[in-house]
């Protein structure tokens, strides 16, 4: 059987922190592919309404929308939810990718450090997760993709707060998976290593290297790599995969 592009024509999808980096390049995957997509932002206004701009030009029978939403904050996933996704007949994909670091050694973190990574990376996940599942257990149909990270995986110093929440969203995914199987609704993770971001562009090039020099496939990641990733696991073509964690690093922790 051929394996052709996957088809999310009138589809509906959501994600969270999709105005930048992994997110907007999983926003711009799903476009691409045919659906309408619902993402939110917590604090770059600008940069969320150009991307939904750009996507409702390219794409004009789809519909592009941008929220400005706190994942961290239950009332706010609520009124997301309320406002943008519980009046649709049908809703079809969560991708939760909205997370935040706040770096230190444990032995100097405070508490305001764990607490703000610990409710936006994984208590986030929680509450954006839990409003979906009612409309997906009515439907008996959707898929979510939560993206993690090879922290979650092997650990990184510094990022005990951040590693530890990329590891909870891995045991989740493996909870879930299992609770709903039976409803025809799957539960997968993304666990991508150096991406280019943002985030990474702020490396020295000494950094860099020695990052690069570790990775099998000596370059870093696009996110693309990611957002093509999360658009096959979302599809008919991954009607099978559940439960399972895809660590896109090109080589990093063989």
């Amino acid at each position: 059987m051929p394996f052709d592009t996957p088809d999310f024509t009138n589809r509906n999808v959501a994600v969270t922190g999709g105005s930048r980096g992994i997110g907007a390049a999983i926003v711009r995957a799903f476009a691409e592919a045919g659906a309408n997509v619902w993402f939110t932002y917590r604090s770059d206004a600008g940069a969320a309404e150009a991307l939904a701009d750009e996507l409702s030009a390219a794409h004009p029978d789809q519909s592009f929308t941008a929220r400005q939403c706190d994942v961290s904050d239950a009332e706010d996933v609520t009124r997301f939810y309320d406002e943008c996704l519980d009046e649709l007949e049908s809703f079809d994909v969560l991708v939760n990718n909205a997370g935040v670091t706040a770096d230190g050694l444990m032995v100097t973190m405070d508490g305001a450090q764990w607490s703000k990574v610990i409710d936006t990376n994984l208590t986030g996940v929680f509450n954006m997760t839990q409003k979906v599942l009612f409309k997906f257990l009515r439907q008996k149909s959707g898929n979510i993709i939560n993206i993690s990270s090879v922290a979650g995986v092997y650990g990184n110093a510094g990022q005990s707060n951040y590693a530890a929440t990329k590891s909870g969203i891995i045991g989740m995914t493996k909870s879930l998976s299992k609770e709903m199987a039976a409803r025809n609704v799957r539960v997968n993770a993304l666990a991508p290593g150096f991406i280019d971001t943002d985030m990474t562009a702020a490396m020295n090039d000494a950094d860099r290297a020695k990052i690069v020099d570790k990775i099998g496939l000596r370059r870093m990641g696009h996110t693309d790599d990611v957002a093509n990733a999360a658009v096959f696991l979302a599809s008919d073509h991954a009607a099978y995969i559940t439960g399972q964690t895809l660590v896109i690093d090109g080589g990093l922790v063989i």
